[in-house]
C-alpha cells in the first residue's frame, strides 16, 4: 500500500470535479466579455443590431461551447460588406471567410429603407409609379463580431487559465 494514496485519490477526484463545477461559468464569463466588445464595436446607427448581440453556452458531454451571435439577417452584410465596395474594403473580417460579392448594383424600394439613411449616403434614385427606388452599389465591411473575438483571444485564454489555476491550488493544498 502506498502511503497517502487515499489523499491522492481524493484530490484527483476533486480535480475532475473542478471542470464540471467551474468551466461552464468560466466560459460564460469570457463569452460575455466578447459580447460586450462586439456591442462596443457595432457600427450601425440605432440600437437594433447592437441589442441583438447575444450569448449562449452549451454543454455536450465533456465539451462546453460559448458563442456570441446575432439573429439579425443583415448583420453579415455589415460584418463583411456588400457589392464592389465590400469587395474593395473588407479588412478585419475573419481570414477563414471568403465572401463572394455581387458586382452589379441593386435597387431598394423606399419601403425597405429609411429615407434619411438613403439620403445620408447620397444614393442615386429614380421615381416610378411604384414609388422611389434607390440604387445601391454596396458598403464597405464594418466588422464587429470577428474583431471582438480576436481582440480578446489572448485575454480569454489567460483569464480561464488563471481561474483554473486558482481552483486547482485550492484542491491541491
Amino acid at each position: 500500500m502506498i502511503h497517502g494514496s487515499k489523499e491522492l485519490e481524493r484530490k484527483l477526484e476533486a480535480l475532475e470535479g473542478i471542470a464540471d463545477q467551474h468551466m461552464e461559468r468560466l466560459v460564460r464569463n469570457q463569452i460575455t466579455r466578447i459580447q460586450a466588445e462586439a456591442k462596443r464595436l457595432c457600427p450601425v446607427e440605432g440600437e437594433e443590431l447592437r441589442d441583438s448581440i447575444r450569448t449562449m453556452v452549451e454543454r455536450d458531454g465533456d465539451v462546453i461551447v460559448g458563442a456570441a451571435y446575432t439573429n439579425k439577417a443583415y448583420a453579415g452584410y455589415v460584418e463583411m460588406g456588400t457589392g464592389p465596395k465590400g469587395e474593395a474594403n473588407h479588412s478585419g473580417i475573419s481570414p477563414v471567410l471568403n465572401p463572394s460579392y455581387s458586382q452589379d448594383p441593386w435597387w431598394i424600394h423606399e419601403s425597405q429603407i429609411d429615407k434619411g439613411l438613403a439620403e445620408k449616403y447620397h444614393w442615386f434614385y429614380i421615381e416610378t409609379e411604384d414609388g422611389r427606388f434607390y440604387q445601391c452599389t454596396g458598403q464597405p465591411a464594418r466588422p464587429f463580431m470577428y474583431p471582438a473575438l480576436k481582440n480578446n483571444e489572448d485575454r480569454v485564454v489567460t483569464n480561464m487559465e488563471n481561474a483554473l489555476k486558482r481552483e486547482l491550488r485550492k484542491v491541491c493544498r
